[in-house]
């Protein structure tokens, strides 16, 4: 693995310019790149939706229960195409099954918390960790436009940080190859 790395670390470099500027992109236009997830997600939505269809018709004869298939792939077809039609309200119930996710994974943050105080001390960082799921969650479902924007913020930060490490790590890698080693042959 450490060839493979060393001999491209040039591709590690173009792999993190290409997220920093997608990150870039994210901040400079956030409802474009809302826009942009829901249109991705419906692509992905109509592809798993007709490869379900495309399972749920070929196990028809071979299981009692393909017509769940059928119904999961139809669904996910119909979700897929609403998603390019209204996109709006695609990305405002994506947003809302964000905050009831963030609401109810705090809930039991919170109730972990509190089952681990018997065993452990310091269970309140998982209780405070449950309080901020639970403020996210309302934050978003009180003002979901501002929501929308945090989450692509928050995208857009973790591309430009997730990109600079790449990039930091394809440059230290060149820095390994361009010294002699004889761990692994010159290839740059």
């Amino acid at each position: 693995m450490f060839i493979v790395f060393t001999s491209s670390w040039w591709a590690l470099v173009l792999r993190g310019l290409a997220a920093i500027a997608f990150g870039i992109l994210a901040f400079l236009w956030p409802h474009i790149t809302v826009t942009v997830l829901v249109f991705l997600w419906g692509a992905y939505a109509l592809v798993d939706g007709v490869f379900a269809i495309a399972a749920g018709i070929k196990s028809y004869e071979k299981s009692k229960r393909w017509w769940i298939l059928l119904l999961e792939g139809l669904l996910s077809v119909a979700a897929g195409v609403l998603a390019f039609v209204i996109p709006g309200i695609t990305a405002l119930v994506l947003l809302l099954l964000i905050a009831a996710w963030a609401i109810v994974t705090g809930a039991f943050e919170i109730g972990a918390a509190i089952q681990l105080r018997k065993y452990i001390t310091g269970e309140w960082l998982l209780a405070l960790a449950g309080v901020a799921s639970v403020l996210f969650g309302f934050a978003l479902l009180i003002n979901p436009n501002a929501g929308a924007i945090a989450v692509v913020w928050l995208i857009g930060a973790y591309a430009v940080l997730f990109g600079l490490l790449l990039v930091a790590l394809g440059f230290r890698l060149k820095g390994l190859v361009s010294r002699s080693h004889p761990m692994f042959p010159r290839t740059v």
